[in-house]
């Protein structure tokens, strides 16, 4: 059975691979005492910690990390009524995290989810993998049968055209994870034993027009290039759905990222997930998700953003229009998630103005 590396294993000197232009977001209603596992790996960095749940209650954070926390009612004073867009009592609450960050980068984690082991034994340093993963273009227009064209080791295979060897820019890395699988509470309920301990030593671009079931708990991604469109949504609290909050902001992030020509990796780097949920809870969360599913993915895989589309705000807002347009049908829920994607954009806009770059052009 897999099992997390320990302290010790993950206490090797590393290299902070873009120490000052990456935070790392952590949504928790915990303390955090996790993050003593991946000291050797997060404390060079900046760490966001949004805390869910009762705002009075005190969240400790380990010694020697660098980090701000935030509450519910620091959201509601930060944002005043346009609070109204983040998520309570639900991990969608992070996205908060990525709309104060100043970084050009973020990894997020979530505080179940300890350090794995690669098939050595050795202790995986997943944020290392995923700044790699960013840092190398992506191949999302022609796929490479070697996967990842840009890891030490491969190359394009013969056939591949030249003129798309270059590749695009890569704007989110999503990683996997050992142990607990992350599946829906049905199947959760049919196989409550299964755990996860095959370790695939693969890196791949998800290619254009191919949605995916994006994982919040293993995440980067390139907060300049697709930032505002990593909103998870309406979710927990107040409303009808849970647990669909990543898979939304994936699903959004992937149509905007195919229609601006941005690339989206899956694959390395694995962490260990240690906790499985509540299958019962999760179904309650989840029941009408799965229903709407069925309409909400061929309405994504139909999704067309106009030419005039040419930043992630305005591919965002348009998404929202159609969303409006389209799925309101399927439940009232929709318009409000509608407008909800509207005040997120203002709320984001509003905590990150553009400014004059040297060539004159809007930044």
């Amino acid at each position: 059975m897999a099992e997390p590396a320990t302290a010790t294993q993950a206490a090797a000197p590393v290299v902070a691979l873009l120490k000052d232009e990456l935070d790392i977001v952590i949504p928790t209603i915990r303390n955090l005492d996790f993050l003593e596992m991946w000291r050797p790996f997060f404390q060079p960095y900046h760490l966001i910690i949004v805390q869910d749940g009762d705002p009075s209650k005190t969240i400790k954070v380990p010694e020697g990390f660098d980090y701000e926390l935030y509450n519910r009612n620091d959201i509601n004073r930060i944002l005043g009524p346009k609070a109204s867009c983040i998520s309570f009592k639900d991990s969608a609450c992070r996205c908060f995290g990525y709309m104060v960050s100043k970084k050009k980068y973020i990894f997020t984690i979530d505080d179940d989810c300890f350090v794995a082991k690669d098939p050595s034994g050795k202790a995986i340093n997943a944020l290392e993998q995923h700044i790699k993963n960013l840092l190398s273009p992506s191949t999302p227009f022609f796929f490479n049968t070697l996967y990842d064209p840009f890891r030490e080791g491969a190359n394009f295979v013969r056939g591949y055209p030249f003129s798309l060897r270059e590749g695009v820019p890569t704007a989110a890395s999503h990683g996997l994870w050992l142990n607990i699988p992350d599946y829906d509470a049905p199947t959760q309920l049919v196989k409550p034993l299964e755990r996860n301990t095959r370790y695939v030593d693969v890196v791949l671009t998800i290619p254009k027009g191919t949605l995916f079931p994006m994982r919040g708990m293993n995440l980067a991604f390139n907060r300049e290039l697709i930032g505002p469109a990593m909103y998870f949504g309406l979710m927990g609290d107040g409303q009808p759905i849970g647990r669909y909050d990543d898979m939304w902001a994936g699903w959004c992030t992937k149509v905007i990222c195919d229609h601006l020509g941005l690339g989206v990796k899956t694959g390395l780097p694995y962490i260990f997930h240690s906790k499985a949920s509540n299958p019962f809870v999760n179904l309650r969360k989840e029941y009408k998700g799965i229903y709407w599913q069925e309409e909400i993915i061929p309405f994504f895989q139909q999704a067309v953003l106009p030419k005039d589309c040419t930043t992630v705000q305005k591919c965002y807002i348009e998404l929202a229009k159609q969303v409006k347009e389209k799925l309101s049908k399927v439940d009232p829920y929709f318009d409000n998630l509608a407008d909800a994607m509207v005040t997120w954009i203002e709320a984001w806009d509003e905590l990150n103005p553009t400014g004059p770059v040297p060539n004159g052009k809007a930044a």
